[in-house]
Order: C-alpha cells, then structure tokens, then sequence
C-alpha cells in the first residue's frame, strides 16, 4: 500500500478546499521529497482560495495549495548530487525552468504560473506546501547548514527576507549609499529595511502613511533608520524626504500594497539624486505617470523586478550567519494544519515584522 499524507486541496479557485490524505509523491530525476516543517502564507492566499484574484493562473485541475515552505529532505531523485536525507532546507515557490534559453518560463510552486508558455512546467509541478510532504525541483531548494540555532519557524523569515533581497541586488544597492524604502509599513517594505542595514546602506529613509508602522520599525532598525511620514502630496512629500536625506537618494526600493493612487512611488522618484536608480517591486491599480523630460535630464533609472535570482537565499544566508541580518524580528505566528482557515485570517491581518504560518506536521 503506497503511503499516505494530509493535505489542504483546492478544486480550483472559488471552488471547494478541504483537508484530506492523498499519497506521498515518489522522487523522479531532478526532484527532491521535502518532509515540510512549516509553510508560509501569503497575505492574500484566502481571497485567491475564493476566486476573488482573477490576475492569478492556478493548475487547471485540484492541486495542493502553499508557496514557501522550511523542511527536511526526505528522498532525493536521481541527478541530485549536493543534498542528502534528513539535511534542512528552505523551498522557494519562485521556479524558473532550467533550460538554457533566452525566455525561460516562470511558476510560483501552488499558486500561479506566467503565461501560457509556462503551463507545461505547471502540470510537472502543480503541488504546493501546504502538505505533510511536497516534491519539488532541485533549483528550488536552499540548504539550510551551519543555522542549528534558529527554530523551523524563524527560518520561515528567510523566504519573506529574499523578495526584497533580490531588488536590491537588482538595484545594485552599494555600501555607503543612501536609501528610501516606500512602502515600509508592509511586510516585505520593512524587510527591505533591515537588509539595507545588513548590506551596508549609510542612511535609510523609511516611508508610508503609517507613522506608528514606520517607527515600530525604526525603533527596531537602528539609528540608521529615519521614518517620513507621507501625506499624500507629491511634491511636499518628495521635498521631505530629500531633506531626511540630506539631499536625496542614490535608491529608491519601492514596495507599495495594490496602491490606489502613484503619488508615493513619484514622491520617492523625485527624492533621486542625478544618477539615482527607482526599483518597483510592489502593486498598484493604477497606472504610474513617468515625468519623461525630468527622468532623462536627471539620468534615472526605472527598474522593474519580480522576485529573486535562484542564487538569491544561499547569498542572503551569508548575511544572516554573520549576523548582519536579524531574520528573528520576525515573530513567527504558528498554526495547526486543521486551523487553516484561521490561519488565512490572521495572514491577511498580520502586521509587518509576523509571519503567519501552518505547521505541517501537526
């Protein structure tokens, strides 16, 4: 008799989900069997599980749901030199496929996939975390060696750190610079945060509309950290936080939540040095305005980037076992596996330095 495992299915999006047992998944060549510890949820998980986010490609049959997980290797398949049974890894959801081609295709592990062109890796790989085991492809793992001292769930921070952590590396943040972080009072803005500190920025502008948000973060930061609180008018706005500056910034890391309006992404374009680079990482309902004549006359560079390279957790490791990044200002909020639907609640509510999670093995 094959071998059993719990987990949450999801018919399709806006259809029924439900905890059941379904079999272990067998190792093939390129794959490894991860026992999962803990599985992250995203903020948004329980409005995709209802169908209310129709941007989003799920399998086009029921799948396991659950993106970033911490685990142990279980078994590992044929072609998989480097990890070994029982060693600790972290799974990314971000899948790129391996072929060494110009345009690779994209899927984000039980939850979407990019386009047309990457259903194909989808249906290879439609099964998400949120299961006693999970088989995913061996790019998509991190070893977790030489960090015995933090628990399954503070390493769950990893996977919040790293989405930040891959737009600085594409806005090329440099040691001794100066950087705005809008959209702070979220919980990937105030990761930015502390990765700036970690990755050596010598000022860091913290903005949004929260002013409690930002200085919680601040006050946790360091003194290096300087909360601006928006107000919503561009050109103020943009006027405050060059003065925080000191002048203005060499980086701005935009992080905006599903924004309503551009006017905090442009205040922090405006707050540019000559030269300066703007990453977007975040959402927004709307369009953004670029100011054509003052980006060519001031050199800026408009940077757009979605998630990380595959290299991008076992780089930021290195920062965490230094101890230049403090993933434990994290606070990890752990729930059973039968309690997910509370778990999707607290998700969705949770502050910006909590990270909401299911623990697989109960």
């Amino acid at each position: 008799m094959e071998k059993q495992m719990k987990a949450w299915r999801l018919e399709k999006m806006g259809g029924k989900l439900e905890l059941r047992e379904i079999p272990v998944p067998e190792v093939r060549a390129g794959s490894v069997l991860i026992k999962v510890a803990v599985s992250a949820l995203v903020s948004y998980l329980k409005n995709y599980t209802a169908g209310k986010l129709a941007v989003y490609n799920p399998p086009p049959q029921e799948f396991t749901m659950g993106s970033n997980a911490i685990g142990y290797v279980e078994a590992v398949g044929k072609d998989v030199w480097h990890l070994k049974p029982g060693q600790r890894v972290a799974l990314s959801s971000h899948i790129t496929a391996r072929d060494n081609v110009k345009n690779p295709v994209m899927i984000l592990l039980g939850i979407t996939k990019n386009g047309d062109a990457a259903l194909p890796a989808q249906l290879d790989w439609p099964d998400g975390t949120l299961a006693q085991y999970v088989l995913a492809p061996v790019e998509s793992i991190t070893a977790l060696d030489g960090l015995d001292a933090y628990s399954d769930a503070q390493l769950s921070a990893i996977t919040r750190f790293v989405v930040p952590y891959g737009g600085l590396l594409k806005g090329q943040l440099t040691a001794g610079e100066t950087l705005v972080v809008n959209g702070a009072t979220g919980s990937f803005g105030a990761s930015a945060v502390f990765l700036g500190v970690a990755m050596g920025a010598s000022r860091i502008i913290i903005t949004g509309r929260n002013k409690a948000a930002l200085e919680a973060v601040a006050r946790k930061a360091g003194p290096r950290i300087i909360p601006v609180t928006l107000q919503g008018d561009v050109r103020a706005d943009a006027k405050a936080i060059r003065e925080a500056c000191d002048g203005g910034a060499d980086i701005a890391f935009d992080m905006v939540g599903n924004a309503g309006d551009p006017n905090s992404t442009l205040a922090a374009l405006f707050s540019l040095v000559p030269g300066g680079r703007l990453v977007i990482m975040g959402s927004m309902g709307v369009d953004l305005p670029l100011p054509y004549t003052y980006v060519m006359l001031n050199s800026w560079s408009v940077i757009g980037n979605f998630m990380y390279p595959k290299d991008a957790i076992r780089k930021m490791l290195e920062l965490v076992k230094s101890g230049q990044l403090p993933i434990d200002v994290i606070e990890p909020k752990v729930f059973p596996m039968s309690a997910l639907d509370k778990a999707m609640d607290a998700a969705a509510a949770a502050g910006n330095l909590e990270n909401v999670m299911i623990d697989c093995q109960s």
